[in-house]
């Protein structure tokens, strides 16, 4: 049941994908464009976090999938969280500053993807009349500035995190972050949610942890301390695939309800970007 809920995200993101190279850029999902004029991004702030050992990885007392186990104690340096993702408007700064054409930023291999495959902007950003807009699975829509930027691959990520002068988080700091705060729903996928990510404005020190984007990390996909693959079929479900990958945290305006918690492990290739992914700032304290 779990996987098959993997496999509704999916659906999602491959629809928008596909409906997204349509010149036309049809609507998957008929709406007026109420949803998109209700933003109001709020002003980012940093929330500090102690150094020292914290428990990462699932209790075991629920289901998990078998990359969060076992529980482990790590050290982690102090750090300190952007309250919130980054937002189209921000992105777009690093836009119209040359982010796209300076080779300092950016990874060699994110460089050599951005000069083979011509890349300029985010996956599904589109100039109309002079003007950016971006596909959602409502339809084409301006570019709406205090909307959390999405479809952005780890290269990307790596990119305007270092023309801002800060880093990517790494996994645990989001899991520890995640797990730091009270449990709300966030935006994941049920009726009245718009698919497409917003800010849900929480209660807590920060917006959007849960649900939105998918955040990125600058962890590689690997096996925790004391992991060995289950034997059978189920010992290739995610054992299979920790090479060459990075990991994601907190789900996405795509995810179903009750999929996602502080210890899941969503992950996909540096180059990748189809998926609803997002950044969200760290800096060492």
């Amino acid at each position: 049941l779990h996987h098959e809920k993997q496999h509704q995200e999916l659906i999602c993101t491959d629809i928008k994908f596909t409906l997204g190279l349509n010149p036309l850029y049809p609507p998957a999902i008929k709406s007026d464009d109420s949803w998109y004029q209700q933003s109001n991004v709020g002003e980012l702030n940093w929330v500090a976090f102690d150094e020292g050992v914290y428990e990462i990885g699932a209790k075991g007392d629920g289901f998990c999938f078998d990359n969060e186990l076992p529980r482990h104690k790590q050290y982690v340096n102090g750090f300190s969280l952007a309250s919130r993702p980054l937002t189209n408007g921000e992105f777009l700064e690093f836009m119209n500053d040359g982010g796209y054409t300076n080779p300092s930023y950016w990874l060699s291999e994110g460089w050599a993807i951005v000069s083979e495959d011509k890349w300029f902007a985010p996956l599904h950003w589109n100039k109309v009349d002079g003007e950016w807009h971006e596909y959602s699975m409502h339809g084409i829509i301006p570019l709406q500035k205090d909307l959390p930027v999405c479809h952005l691959s780890a290269h990307e990520a790596f990119a305007v995190a270092a023309w801002a002068g800060v880093r990517m988080p790494t996994e645990a700091e989001l899991e520890i972050a995640i797990s730091s705060q009270p449990e709300e729903a966030g935006q994941l996928l049920y009726s009245g949610n718009p698919v497409h990510p917003m800010l849900s404005n929480n209660s807590g020190k920060f917006d959007s942890l849960i649900g939105g984007v998918w955040e990125w990390t600058q962890s590689n996909y690997g096996a925790y301390p004391g992991y060995s693959a289950p034997a059978g079929a189920v010992g290739e479900y995610n054992g299979k695939f920790m090479c060459s990958q990075l990991v994601l945290k907190g789900g996405s305006c795509a995810t179903p309800m009750g999929h996602v918690r502080p210890t899941y492990r969503n992950f996909f290739r540096p180059a990748d970007r189809w998926q609803f992914s997002g950044v969200r700032f760290a800096r060492d304290l």
